[in-house]
């Protein structure tokens, strides 16, 4: 049967699947539109199959909020080219709104939850297979806050890092501006009780033998392990950090000052901590349109 342009095009439209693999399709379902469907879907999965193996560390974060409900979620694909898909953008905010719904909290239950597309995990492999790329919800957090308590929230160079905080007595200004300090400065943890006592530990470790190094006595080398650590608290505590908008200040005092105290933070950049992709994404297009 011969397959026409239009056929490829409706095709195209209902399934969102490239022209290339919807002509494929309906040659080797002898032009049935149904069964071409079918062979796409089949296809799709197929497709993420293989794509499990393949690096994703690109992508969005974003973050949600309804009430006293909000969630923070990054969402991950293989090149920024994918990640300022029209598509893509409107995925991430259909997974976060399911979720905002939802009392997910693990990965897995997350993976479950039913959204307006189907389950996220089918969601998401049916965008694989619509996309192109391995695609995949990496993490979220869900946080709850009470009546007294505001939100603040802050998404940095489009969603590439995202930043939500809760306090406690301010407003949603001030809350706003510690989340953009959180995005700014990359704080590892909230406040000093937060610090790992291993890391805390390993750093006083690293200081004292750089003390040591600079031929200072025992004694002496503790003191200034003493005021060292308290900088390295500046560094890695959001609280503890300056203001960025007044350096005088710390965050902690600025929020103070406010009337509040800061309760929570997550912050996500997208792929930290993630392999980085470093083969040459246009040689890959380029064999797979000669494949077609």
């Amino acid at each position: 049967m011969e397959i026409t342009a239009s056929m490829v095009k409706e095709l195209r439209e209902t399934s969102g699947a490239p022209m290339m693999d919807c002509k494929k399709a309906l040659s080797e379902c002898n032009g049935n539109m149904d069964e071409a469907m079918n062979y796409l879907r089949e296809k799709g999965i197929a497709k993420s199959a293989k794509k499990e193996s393949r690096i994703a560390a690109e992508g969005l974060a974003n973050i949600f909020i309804d009430g006293n409900k909000a969630v923070i979620l990054e969402v991950n694909s293989e090149t920024d080219f994918v990640s300022k898909n029209e598509e893509f953008v409107n995925m991430i905010k259909v997974i976060g709104t399911s979720l905002l719904k939802s009392d997910a909290k693990t990965l897995e239950e997350a993976n479950e939850v039913e959204t307006e597309n189907g389950k996220v995990k089918d969601y998401i492999i049916s965008m694989v297979a619509k996309i192109g790329e391995k695609l995949s919800l990496r993490r979220f957090e869900i946080v709850n806050k009470r009546d007294d308590e505001v939100f603040g929230d802050y998404l940095h160079m489009g969603g590439r890092i995202a930043a939500l905080t809760v306090l406690k007595g301010a407003n949603a200004e001030v809350a706003k501006e510690v989340s953009m300090q959180a995005a700014a400065m990359k704080p590892l943890y909230l406040n000093i009780n937060d610090v790992p006592e291993d890391v805390l530990e390993n750093e006083r470790k690293i200081q004292k033998e750089l003390a040591m190094n600079e031929g200072k006595p025992a004694d002496i080398a503790e003191k200034m392990v003493e005021g060292r650590i308290k900088k390295f608290y500046k560094e890695i505590c959001l609280v503890e950090q300056p203001f960025i908008k007044d350096g005088d200040v710390s965050v902690k005092d600025y929020v103070a000052k406010n009337g509040g105290e800061v309760l929570k933070m997550v912050r996500y950049e997208v792929g930290e901590g993630m392999e980085k992709r470093n083969d040459n994404f246009a040689e890959e297009v380029m064999s797979q349109v000669k494949g077609n």
